[in-house]
């Protein structure tokens, strides 16, 4: 078995980067991850694309942390995969609970340069290949969709109004619902799809993500948990309001309106002491603290309320561990965090599946980062059936009708490259 890994020169990196996506039809298995050009102090790559499975795991509901870790200690490479939401049901996608593969060729672009690590194959065959390929992403199948609305507006309406009676009688502080759309017989090109959706949308957690016949078409802007050495960071988001981009002086006071509102600051807040609870669980003690609070941050087509918490951890903590204490993640459930779980099971229709999930990798040496797949579309290339969500954190100070509105906005970018009117 060959073992090569060589570094590339590059001159048009939005060109390569296509290549490389045309390079994953011809794959089953593959995660390919882009920062879009957000770039932080915690960026080693502008993509990452990981294919093939050498080997994978499929691990157990009851003992899945358990399983990881076992996995992950027996075979120390790289992996790659993704943790669903942990619903008490199966969802129409069919993405199991969680499933991680250590990658046959991983391709790694940062500025100009292309780094390409190969266990079967060599580094410059495979980068001649992606090279011959077109830079271009063409649409190979007619998009085919009708969606539907899982819930009618007035149940969205009634449903909010009883989560809010809840929070009066002490049950919760905050919860997060969400709604989902979805699509029979559907017929889509995944990759044509998520390349429109990462050109209207494009944000520092996108993903493209296939196992077997089902896929991930991910515009994420959030990150759930990032290990760089002995600290970790988690970024949640709450609080969006829709920028108004044709008007500078309304695009600023929409910000302002956003960084100013008391529904989001507490919204925000609350998940933010939720996180510092769950990083104190394996962090040092004392080392758990809030970096930036109501941080306002411009997107294409919304501007987003983050928060960034930070710990240190001992080497001794195995990187297992650290997801296992703080998931699923607090952005996606609300406060606290075991009765709010309970309430979702209740009060959502539908399960959620790989939304609000995380998709993400884990490097050799145990540093990894993961993001919170919210903002995608989910397509069973079998079955036909395509599916994509929304929700919100409701509190004591949620409006139902702006509720509802708002978690159409966040799937507006989806509706658009489907073609499909509210």
């Amino acid at each position: 078995m060959e073992n090569t890994n060589q570094t590339f020169f590059v001159t048009d990196t939005v060109s390569f980067k296509n290549k490389m996506l045309n390079w994953t039809r011809r794959f089953n298995i593959f995660c390919f991850l882009d920062n879009n050009n957000y770039h932080s102090d915690n960026n080693s790559f502008d993509c990452l694309l990981a294919v093939e499975s050498v080997k994978s795991i499929l691990p157990n509901k009851i003992t899945l942390f358990e399983e990881l870790k076992k996995f992950s200690n027996e075979h120390n490479g790289w992996l790659f995969g993704h943790l669903n939401y942990p619903s008490l049901s199966t969802e129409e996608i069919d993405f199991p609970l969680a499933y991680f593969f250590i990658p046959e060729h991983i391709i790694r672009l940062h500025n100009q340069n292309v780094e390409i690590q190969s266990q079967t194959t060599s580094a410059e065959k495979i980068f001649n290949e992606i090279n011959e390929l077109p830079d271009s992403i063409l649409c190979q199948t007619k998009t085919t969709v009708q969606i539907e609305n899982r819930i009618t507006h007035n149940t969205y309406i009634e449903t909010i109004e009883k989560l809010k009676c809840h929070i009066k009688r002490g049950d919760c502080y905050e919860i997060n619902f969400c709604q989902d759309f979805f699509s029979q017989n559907a017929d889509i090109d995944p990759l044509f799809i998520y390349h429109q959706l990462n050109t209207i949308s494009p944000n520092p957690f996108s993903a493209y993500y296939k196992m077997q016949d089902k896929y991930c078409l991910c515009a994420s802007p959030e990150r759930f948990l990032l290990k760089s050495g002995n600290t970790i960071i988690s970024q949640p988001i709450k609080g969006t309001i829709k920028r108004e981009l044709n008007n500078e002086e309304k695009d600023q006071a929409a910000r302002q309106n956003l960084l100013n509102s008391n529904k989001d600051r507490s919204e925000n807040v609350m998940i933010v002491d939720l996180v510092r609870n769950d990083l104190s669980k394996i962090s040092n003690e004392g080392s758990v603290h809030v970096r930036e609070l109501y941080g306002i941050y411009a997107y294409p087509q919304v501007y987003q309320m983050i928060s960034t918490i930070e710990g240190k951890v001992d080497e001794s903590v195995h990187w297992t561990e650290i997801i296992e204490a703080c998931y699923p993640m607090g952005s996606m459930t609300g406060a606290p965090k075991k009765r709010v779980m309970e309430l979702i099971e209740q009060y959502e229709v539908s399960p959620r599946g790989l939304f609000s999930g995380s998709i993400g990798y884990v490097e050799p040496n145990g540093d990894f980062d993961f993001n919170v797949v919210i903002r995608s579309l989910f397509y069973n290339a079998t079955k036909k059936y395509l599916s994509f969500n929304a929700g919100g954190g409701i509190t004591f100070y949620s409006d139902p009708q702006k509720e509802y509105e708002e978690s159409l906005i966040k799937v507006k970018a989806i509706k658009e490259i489907l073609k499909c009117n509210d």
